[in-house]
């Protein structure tokens, strides 16, 4: 059985949205959710399970309160996509050995989906793991937790 090492806790759901703005809406109607900072990025670089090397657009955001709330812009071609069952898309986890906990998830047969890279250098930032009770996991580079804190946590100005 695999478990996270007492130094990676959750701290969000990932939910992948077609429409960014009418989600960020939708929420906040319904749940009185507040939105941080929107991040957009015209080119970000991930590999793929299969080891496929793409650059992608990503745009996200996360809610401002616990438990956090993580929208995430379809990216076809991607682990971001919709599907006719459900749009939650992972629960994310603070790794303070990602490439370790990485190979670890791996080796316990939760196949890696998709994970940041630069240029040839992975995992960077984050990777997510498929677990075969059909639940992604993502573990995200605990040593972004202060920006993600103080930017993606934020509303705007």
């Amino acid at each position: 059985m695999t478990t996270l090492p007492t130094e990676a806790f959750h701290f969000h759901v990932g939910i992948i949205v077609k429409e960014f703005a009418e989600a960020q809406d939708r929420f906040s109607e319904l749940l009185g959710v507040e939105w941080g900072r929107v991040l957009e990025l015209e080119e970000y670089q991930v590999e793929l399970g299969d080891g496929s090397k793409l650059t992608v657009p990503n745009k996200m955001c996360y809610s401002t309160g616990d438990p956090h709330l993580e929208l995430i812009q379809e990216v076809p071609g991607t682990p971001w996509v919709t599907n006719e069952h459900s749009n939650l898309h992972h629960i994310g986890f603070w790794s303070s050995d990602l490439a370790g906990e990485s190979a670890r998830f791996s080796a316990a047969g939760c196949p890696l989906a998709m994970r940041g890279r630069d240029g040839d250098q992975a995992p960077v930032s984050f990777a997510y793991h498929d677990d075969p009770i059909g639940v992604r996991i993502e573990l995200i580079d605990a040593g972004l937790r202060p920006t993600v804190e103080s930017f993606l946590f934020t509303p705007p100005s």
